[in-house]
């Protein structure tokens, strides 16, 4: 299992803002992201596409990554602040 927590954006298009998601053996961050865009269609597929991820809070940078049992992945939408 893999925990996703959505910040912003990301909570407002999956409806939740943190979700468990059962892992195969070699699932990577970009399987996680198309089951999830499965899970909550078109609206949540342009935030991902957007976003920046954090696994076990360390940026992602390669979609390919394997993602660990047990870990944390979050959603951060861009926004603008002030």
């Amino acid at each position: 299992m893999v925990t996703v927590r959505y910040f912003a954006g990301a909570k407002a298009a999956a409806g939740v803002s943190s979700e468990s998601v059962a892992l195969n053996d070699g699932d990577t961050v970009r399987d996680v992201l198309a089951l999830l865009t499965v899970r909550h269609g078109a609206a949540l597929a342009r935030v991902l596409d957007a976003s920046s991820l954090l696994l076990d809070e360390v940026a992602v940078r390669d979609r390919s990554l394997r993602l660990p049992a047990g870990a944390t992945l979050d959603v951060l939408p861009p926004f603008a602040g002030g």
